[in-house]
């Protein structure tokens, strides 16, 4: 195995040298807490899923970043998942009446959907910035002409 001297590895985090970037998973983690992403001061959420404008402790525009229908859909596959085997198992184990699947799984569905959601978009929002999708990555991305 070759082994990497510190100036190696010195070398590789210098940007201009290496197109090696080093990546972190703190910008994940405050956003998975509702907090900015680039600080981990200012509040993401203005209100329960409404992303606030911008930071108010570093001055980090959200506008740009827009996460659409994906937290969505995974909350509901999640949940779906959890709920859908759950009430399975139930019914193959203790065959209870429609009633009582209906009285526990809708309103636990909707109880893991609310729950899971503002988690949800904080992290696809973390996810966003860690990799610096709206284009002001240090690593120049190359464009559709480049290719051919």
């Amino acid at each position: 195995m070759i082994q990497d001297g510190p100036e190696d590895i010195a070398a590789a985090r210098d940007e201009e040298s290496s197109r090696a970037v080093v990546v972190s998973d703190t910008p994940v983690r405050w956003a998975l807490r509702g907090r900015c992403p680039r600080c981990g001061q200012g509040a993401l959420f203005a209100g329960f899923l409404k992303v606030a404008a911008g930071c108010t402790a570093c001055g980090l525009d959200y506008s740009t970043i827009q996460t659409g229908d994906g937290p969505a859909s995974f909350i509901m596959q999640i949940a779906g998942f959890i709920v859908g085997f759950s009430a399975l198992f139930v019914e193959i184990k203790y065959h209870p009446p429609m009633w009582v699947h209906l009285i526990v799984w809708l309103p636990l569905v909707v109880a893991l959907s609310l729950a899971l959601m503002r988690p949800g978009r904080g992290l696809m929002i973390g996810l966003q910035y860690r990799n610096q999708v709206d284009g002001s990555s240090p690593v120049p991305l190359r464009s559709a002409e480049e290719d051919l």
